[in-house]
Order: C-alpha cells, then structure tokens, then sequence
C-alpha cells in the first residue's frame, strides 16, 4: 500500500504544475504545504522513535533526601519501561526555584524532566520575584506518589505524647527550636502549618537540607522536625528520635502505633507531600503521550511499588497519573499555600 503521506505530497506536486502562473501566490501557497506536510511526516517519524538516548530527570534537592530517593526509584522504573536510561541530575537551591527554573528553559524535546513535590505551589507566593510560572511555563504528565509527614522531637524533649507536645509548644512558645531544611521545603511548610495548628509561634531554624537538618534534631541541637516518612522511619524505629504524630488521615503501615495528629486532637491538620513529573511547555504531543505511558508503567512496578510502601509511601492512583489530575492539583494547592505564607508573612526573597 502506498504511503498515505507520499501520495499527498505527489498530488501537491501535480497541482503546481496545473497551475497557471497567474496569481503566483496560489502556487507558493501549495508549495509552503507540500514543505509543511513533509515537515509533519518527519517530526512524526521522530516522536515515534522517542526516546534514543537517555532522559535526564532533574530533582531540586539534594542527594539522599526523600525527593531524591522517590526520584531515583522512579527513574529506574520509568528507564526499564522507555528502553532507555533515566539519569538523576540534582540541581540544589532556593527551594527547588533553581532546578523549575532549569527546566523551563530546556530543550523541549523531552529528554529534560523535572520531579518536585509540593512546592511547586508555594513558589509563587513565597518567592515574589520568580523566574518561571507553575502554571503557564510547563506541561504536566502526572502525580506520582503521596508521601506522609511525620513530626519528630529530639530525643530527650519532656514532652512524650502528642499532647504534651501540645502543651509544651503552647507554654514555651518561641523557646522551641523547629528546624527544616530550608525556605519552600515541605518541611518548612509542615511546621508552618504545625504552628497555626496549636496557635503558637516557635522559633523556626533553617538548614540547607533534610539530611544536616535531622542530624542536628538527633543530636538534640534543634528541638523539633515535620519531615517526611521517606526519611524519618528508620531513625524512629531505631529509637534516636520521638515520634509524636503522622500528618495523614490514617495511620502508617510501617508506623502503626503512632497516631494521627488528627486523633491527637488537630482536626484540621493534615499534610501530604504530593509530587508530580513536568517537562518544559510545548514539549510534543506524541513525546508527552510517551513519557505519560513511561510513568504509569513505572507506577505499576511491584518492586517500586513495594519500595515505597516500605517507607510509607503511596504511589497515587492511576486516574491521578495523568497531566490533567496533576494540573488541577498544583492549581488548588497554589490557592491553599499562598493565602496561608500571606498570612504567615514569610518570604524567601
């Protein structure tokens, strides 16, 4: 059978040779579309090959940490699934702004993703100068993965229930020390949360990262820590921390004696650290289509799944993988985070 695109493009090629010479433009006109479908036909061919070398996934924080960790499972679920290798490239700085903004700006060609969690809807309001826009500056190929938080003391804090810790935050105010891992951290915006929770004020620390963050907490220089399951389980279950409250509806898998802050009396209290997959705006249909199979391959991998579950991690549902569920979520959190930093009156910049 012959070649649908070759035999358009063969009775173009006859119409420029009916064509009287008067008016030129019309034989211009059929000309532009014979280039213009050749075009098509080879940016297809391309697409349809996609991807022929690996695909670098950009993390905005640094090696080790939990966005780190969720990343790098899924590259290598996602590189089994596209044939090709997932690279993880961690750039670092001012809460994740320097890594969107990287991404933004790329080749859109799809070989340069972006992974970030929950703020990519606080930049806009924590950050008043940005280089990028969440919404307007990338496509959006879907959510990944729920990660809980959990609030961590040091290990010698008087307080032993979640509510003595209550309590003790309430009577001491801004003699508490709560650390995070920096401005636009999930950690930051978990403690933030914390504090309008109980109504009071402590005095926040900041660090330049989870990892020096949580080893001050254990090593009792800080007093208090919201960070993510992915990075607190194992320092719990070791005992070097105490272990106060999980920030979701339900109780962890690997926690299941620690209540909810909800059952601890913080009905309105409940973080999630959602992250979603982007890649640069006007990036390719078909290469999108691609890399949105790539990531529901990936989600469905027993031992990613597994991975994560570990650690208390829940791998989203499948009708939230998709670029549609990943916008309507960014856009809802960038209205929930921006009204609170309003009213918190933090700022990065």
């Amino acid at each position: 059978m012959r070649n649908p695109l070759t035999t358009l493009i063969a009775r173009a090629a006859e119409v420029t040779t009916t064509v009287p010479p008067r008016p030129a433009f019309l034989r211009h006109c059929v000309l532009a579309l014979v280039a213009a479908v050749a075009a098509a036909g080879s940016f297809s061919a391309h697409a349809q090959a996609f991807p022929t070398k690996p695909v670098t996934l950009v993390i905005p924080f640094a090696a080790g940490g939990p966005t780190d960790l969720l990343g790098r499972a899924l590259a290598q679920s996602m590189g089994a699934s596209l044939g090709q290798a997932v690279i993880v490239e961690n750039r670092v700085g001012a809460g994740g702004t320097v890594a969107s903004a990287y991404v933004a700006r790329a080749t859109k060609d799809g070989y340069t993703l972006l992974l970030h969690h929950i703020g990519m809807s606080t930049a806009p309001s924590l950050y008043r100068k940005l280089s990028f826009d969440p919404l307007k500056d990338f496509e959006y190929l879907g959510q990944v993965a729920d990660v809980p938080m959990t609030v961590i003391g040091r290990p010698n804090l008087p307080a032993n229930t979640p509510q003595e810790l209550i309590a003790y935050l309430q009577r001491e105010g801004k003699a508490v020390n709560l650390s995070h891992a920096g401005l636009g951290a999930a950690s930051q915006l978990c403690g933030m949360l914390l504090q309008q929770a109980v109504g009071a004020e402590s005095t926040t620390v900041p660090f330049q990262g989870t990892a020096p963050a949580l080893t001050a907490l254990i090593g009792g220089q800080v007093d208090l820590m919201c960070d993510q399951s992915m990075q607190t389980v194992q320092h719990i279950k070791a005992g070097k921390v105490k272990l106060y409250g999980v920030t979701t509806r339900e109780r962890l898998k690997p926690l299941p004696d620690a209540p909810t802050l909800r059952e601890a009396g913080l009905k309105d209290f409940e973080v999630v650290v959602w992250h979603g997959l982007y890649a640069p705006k006007a990036t390719p249909a078909p290469v999108l289509a691609a890399l949105n199979t790539a990531l529901k391959a990936a989600l469905k991998d027993p031992a990613l799944i597994k991975r994560l579950d570990d650690v208390g991690v829940q791998v989203v549902k499948e009708g939230l993988q998709t670029p549609e569920a990943l916008h309507a979520q960014l856009s809802a959190e960038v209205n929930r985070w921006g009204a609170l930093i309003r009213q918190a009156g933090t700022y990065a910049d």
